[in-house]
């Protein structure tokens, strides 16, 4: 679910290596756009999985050369380095073990019990299945079924998120300029 198409699959294949020895995880790549492409990236910090405009900064100066050596798009194309945000994609079984207790919306490549999209809490992770806890009941997912998933922004997201940014700033970090250069 990190990508959708060869081009994205390249663009993983020529920067996880440099991402990881910096310290990131490339959490999505999205290629977009018709006459003017955006290349999307979307990466957080293996130590916390968070992602400042710092840490955007070094990446995207980290991959450039990258880019200009290897010109995995035949095109001219806009980089973007982002984050995942609060309501971040799930994209792997480790995403969904994270936000056990979270809203999340999940979709299916195909049909199950007539339905495509997915709405509850995440309970539990059993191997490759995902148990959604919805209104109508329990619901079983496998992880490879899916072909998109994100939490929901909730009170307890933003809750959680201003008690780490609050954490951050009490531990003399600028939630912003994390993992920026000195």
């Amino acid at each position: 679910m990190r990508t959708t198409n060869p081009v994205e699959e390249r663009v993983v294949a020529l920067i996880e290596s440099t991402a990881t020895g910096l310290g990131y995880r490339i959490v999505r790549v999205r290629l977009s756009g018709n006459r003017r492409k955006r290349l999307q990236i979307m990466a957080e910090r293996l130590s916390d999985g968070e992602m400042g405009i710092g840490d955007c900064t070094k990446l995207s100066r980290a991959l450039a050369p990258v880019f200009d050596l290897e010109d995995p798009i035949q095109s001219e194309y806009d980089l973007e380095i982002s984050s995942p945000g609060i309501d971040r994609p799930l994209m792997r079984i480790e995403d969904f073990e994270r936000f056990k207790g979270h809203e999340a919306k999940l979709e299916t490549a195909a049909l199950i019990d007539n339905q495509r999209r997915f709405k509850g809490v995440i309970a539990a992770i059993e191997g490759d299945v995902i148990v959604l806890k919805t209104d109508q009941g329990e619901t079983r997912l496998k992880f490879a079924q899916l072909s998109d998933a994100r939490l929901v922004l909730t009170d307890q997201l933003i809750a959680e998120d201003l008690k780490r940014a609050k954490a951050a700033e009490a531990a003399g970090l600028d939630a912003d300029d994390e993992g920026q250069d000195t």
